[in-house]
């Protein structure tokens, strides 16, 4: 059964994903608030499969956390689940992401109509200050952002190295921080085909002030929330 639930899932995907590829170019001479709502109906389109076809559902902890002015969200990174669910979950926010991606055809291209913070990871100060002035623009256009600061997907159980660009953001734009944690890839592995019905938890925790921290704490404090709800989101891992 599950291997019947995750093949109807992928045959869907495909389905749904090349003509709203289509559509979603076709919104480029849209204002940015009104582009990410439009684009970000695919991210729905795809929970709402993984509902319905899947069984995976989920359940969210601790949205009375959420600030009512943008932030800058630090989550646990486990699997592609979370891309799309954090769309549905969240206020509209923008993603962190290397620029390698958006030169892919189609999927890239849509993406970058979603108005996301691409940086070159590998020109070090260069891409923390870019990153920093993308910041404040997506910021005062009332977007919140979403960085994984493990910079990768991480199998449940496991501890990636937190980088210090989510916090160094939060910090010199003085936007409030929220840290995620959650389970999804119990459920949804890493570049696995198969995917398990269930429900994944997402824990959002208090809000951090930056003002309190540089961020080198400010990335301490948050690792430290995180792994400490992964211990109880992943028992026995």
């Amino acid at each position: 059964m599950t291997f019947l639930r995750s093949f109807v899932f992928a045959i869907a995907q495909i389905l749904v994903t090349g003509p709203y590829s289509i559509f979603a170019l076709a919104t480029a001479p849209l204002a940015p608030f009104t582009r990410f709502r439009l684009i970000a109906g695919w991210s729905h389109a795809m929970i709402w499969l993984a509902r319905t076809v899947l069984g995976i559902d989920y359940r969210v902890i601790g949205m009375e956390n959420l600030p009512r002015t943008p932030a800058v969200i630090l989550s646990k990174h486990q699997s592609a689940w979370e891309t799309l669910a954090f769309q549905v979950i969240f206020p509209p926010h923008v993603l962190v992401l290397k620029r390698e991606l958006l030169w892919i055809p189609f999927f890239g291209w849509g993406l970058a109509l979603t108005s996301p913070i691409a940086i070159d990871r590998s020109s070090g100060v260069r891409a923390l200050r870019r990153m920093v002035e993308q910041g404040r623009k997506r910021l005062a256009q009332g977007f919140w952002i979403a960085i994984f600061p493990e910079g990768t997907r991480v199998q449940p159980g496991r501890r990636g190295k937190y980088h210090l660009g989510g916090a160094w953001l939060a910090v010199n734009c003085g936007a409030p921080v929220v840290p995620v944690a959650h389970n999804a890839g119990l459920l949804w592995g890493r570049g696995a085909f198969l995917k398990r019905p269930g429900t994944v938890t997402v824990e959002i925790g208090a809000a951090i002030d930056p003002r309190d921290h540089t961020p080198e704490s400010l990335i301490a404090a948050v690792e430290e929330w995180i792994e400490g709800r992964m211990i109880e989101l992943c028992p026995g891992l």
